[in-house]
């Protein structure tokens, strides 16, 4: 897999976009964009429903109540996603996905008849929460080792798994704003009611992919041995085990934050619902600007210290986040933060796709969900406690802190991980000019001498 040169004559864009060559993709990409853009209408109006309703029922505990609603929500992707990634390594993932995308929009037409009926209650939020939970265990696992088979040429994998970024992000920057906007002409209900149409995009996305039969499985080890085997390769080899312990500590104190948005926008800033979109929006707009960054990206050489500095980029947007009383000043450093965050996350994807064992991509695919995840409920469940106790702001200052000491800590531990993954990258062929020294070196030996 010989990546092109920093120096090769091959346009940007058209680097980015050379996973798009591939009608399989195309598809995917397409169906999950539209599918994406309902799940963020549904975030955001999940969120304020549930502060909403919080307000009035449990006065003084929103913050409390709004973060055991996202735990009920990312519990399951914690407990079930190593587990998850031992059954996806063996089933079709292909079915998987059409399953899970099914049993989504279910959940999403169960809230919006319990919504617009006027019924709805949180417990009933949590509930749903929890079952969509158990099926994202499954979802994210699947679609994260499932564009390895859309790409046929392993070249374009990075560009591939950047480009999936660039599309949760454009998502995540339309979904909030329109979201805000709907619910202050109707209801949140309307937002459910769209995102369980929007299934629909991706369902029939994936019906009409034509996929190649995957070769015979080996014969399997039992379930125990193959999760076990799972577990001492992703942390008995150093790289993986920084990149998961990394994104996992990153999860817990940013990927919460979310949760507090609610509160920033009302009490805060003194603004609703479509504040609160604003605040998801701009935060997008920055993770979108971050992926596109990374699709550009030729190499997936150098990303080790983009981490590093990506997570220290997010720690200090978040610290300045937490002093801010304008909102727009707000608006104008959550793009810092979203950016941040997704160069982070992405970049972590990138590398550990790059250099895992296809047949246990799955496994460590699903602690990498776990990683990202799988710890945001207890980062939600523990910011929405210290905020009930010291509020929004000292809770947002303090997960900055913590990321930044984070980074530096994976900054100084990056010279003893790059011995370890350099075998990787010549066997690979990441590392070129070691690649084709070894090939005219070859070449060499076989020409005959005069």
């Amino acid at each position: 897999m010989v990546q092109p040169a920093p120096g090769s004559s091959e346009g940007t864009l058209s680097f980015m976009l050379r996973a798009m060559r591939y009608r399989n993709y195309r598809l995917f990409f397409c169906g999950q964009l539209a599918s994406l853009i309902g799940t963020w209408l549904t975030m955001l109006a999940t969120s304020w429903l549930v502060y909403r309703l919080a307000k009035v029922e449990y006065p003084g505990q929103t913050s409390l109540i709004l973060g055991i609603v996202g735990f009920a929500g990312q519990i399951p992707i914690f407990l079930l996603s190593p587990f998850a990634g031992v059954w996806i390594d063996r089933w079709n993932r292909h079915r998987v996905l059409v399953a899970t995308q099914s049993l989504s929009m279910i959940q999403s037409f169960a809230l919006a008849a319990l919504a617009l009926g006027g019924v709805i209650q949180i417990w009933h939020v949590l509930v749903l929460n929890a079952l969509q939970g158990v099926v994202n265990a499954f979802d994210v696992t699947a679609r994260q080792a499932f564009v390895v088979e859309l790409v046929e040429n392993r070249d374009d994998l990075s560009g591939a798994i950047a480009l999936n970024s660039s599309m949760f992000h454009s998502a995540r920057l339309l979904g909030p704003a329109v979201a805000g906007w709907l619910i202050s002409i109707s209801s949140e209900g309307v937002c459910f009611l769209i995102d369980g149409f929007s299934y629909l995009a991706v369902l029939v996305a994936l019906l009409a992919m034509r996929l190649a039969p995957r070769p015979a499985a080996p014969p399997h080890a039992s379930a125990r041995h193959a999760f076990a085997e799972g577990l001492r390769y992703s942390f008995g080899f150093q790289p993986i085990r920084s990149l998961l312990v990394l994104v996992g500590i990153s999860s817990l104190v940013a990927m919460s934050q979310p949760v507090l948005m609610p509160l920033f926008a009302d009490q805060v800033l003194g603004g609703n619902e479509r504040t609160l979109g604003l605040l998801l929006a701009a935060s997008g707009l920055g993770a979108l600007i971050g992926s596109l960054y990374l699709a550009s990206r030729r190499t997936v050489l150098g990303l080790g210290r983009v981490i590093a500095y990506a997570t220290a980029a997010l720690g200090l947007g978040m610290i300045a986040f937490s002093f801010s009383k304008s909102l727009l000043l707000s608006l104008a450093i959550l793009p810092v933060v979203g950016g941040a965050l997704v160069v982070e996350m992405a970049s972590a994807n990138t590398v550990l796709q790059t250099i895992v064992d296809d047949d246990k991509r799955a496994r460590v695919m699903g602690l990498f969900a776990v990683a990202v995840m799988g710890m945001a409920p207890f980062g939600s469940l523990l910011a929405g406690t210290v905020a009930n106790f010291v509020g929004a702001p000292w809770t947002m200052m303090a997960a900055g802190i913590i990321s930044v000491f984070t980074a530096i800590a994976f900054l100084l531990h990056l010279p003893t991980l790059r011995p370890l993954l350099r075998p990787i990258y010549i066997r690979k062929g990441i590392l070129p000019e070691v690649a084709e020294g070894m090939q005219a070196a070859s070449n060499l030996a076989a020409t005959p001498h005069e």
